[in-house]
């Protein structure tokens, strides 16, 4: 049995081309995996009876829903349905964004809910260019939620605020126990600092040391794999992720 560092999905935003979620589940299958993060593109979490429906195609295809997101908790009422689909799927995870305008009322009240529902809200870390992609904005974050909200440590975003505070093995470290998600991902950059995707271990990322680092401070969070490029034939290069990740147990 794998670690939970090396037992790994895949996020549904790599088939973001293929709307029809019985298509996508095939492709999870034939890409190697059989666990998914479901996003916006493949569902509307405000009708949690009709996610039920979506569930239940991936089941049928194989496929376990083990996460949602990536969703912004601004702090309105209607979040809880997305907590009610997590709840219908078996979930244990939420990957969130907040907001620098409503993240005061909105983290607290998103850690209540993840409380009442026992299901983990981990924030995606999404570059220098985002509200809540840098570790000392997620520090302040993940000390409101009062242990129910944690970090989505996104590899390759991560990486992108640069060498010195957007190093993925030392968030494993400085977060620990409160790494509630991971999106494998990699990046190449330019010297304009334009970010490129690259199969993962193959690029920036020191995939190796990361999952190390997961696993010697008690990661037992959900993770997934992402992969952004060749949009319309995500196929091949995503098995090349899978083959990578898994010739790490060997």
């Amino acid at each position: 049995m794998p670690s939970p560092a090396l037992n790994f999905g895949v996020q549904s935003f790599c088939f973001r081309h293929f709307k029809d979620n019985a298509d996508v589940a095939e492709k999870v299958k034939e890409i190697g995996v059989d666990s998914i993060e479901v996003c916006a593109v493949h569902a509307d979490f405000d009708k949690p009876e009709e996610f039920k429906e979506i569930v239940k195609t991936y089941r049928d295809g194989g496929v376990a829903v083990n996460s949602i997101g990536v969703q912004t908790f601004v702090g309105n009422d209607n979040e809880r349905q997305w907590f009610e689909c997590a709840a219908a799927a078996g979930a244990k995870l939420i990957t969130a964004h907040f907001r620098v305008d409503s993240f005061h009322t909105a983290v607290p009240k998103t850690a209540k809910l993840a409380a009442d529902y026992g299901i983990q809200v981990g924030i995606h870390c999404h570059g220098g260019y985002m509200f809540g992609g840098s570790r000392d904005i997620i520090d302040h974050l993940i000390k409101l939620g009062d242990g129910h909200v944690g970090v989505c440590i996104d590899t390759a975003w991560c990486m992108q605020t640069g060498p010195q505070n957007g190093n993925p093995v030392e968030w494993a470290k400085h977060y620990a126990d409160a790494v509630f998600g991971v999106h494998y991902k990699d990046f190449v950059f330019d010297p304009n600092a334009q970010w490129n995707d690259v199969v993962v271990g193959t690029g920036t990322l020191d995939l190796p040391a990361f999952v190390k680092a997961l696993d010697d401070n008690g990661f037992n969070g959900t993770a997934v794999l992402e992969y952004e490029a060749d949009v319309e034939n995500p196929v091949p290069a995503l098995t090349k992720c899978v083959q990578k990740m898994r010739s790490l147990t060997s």
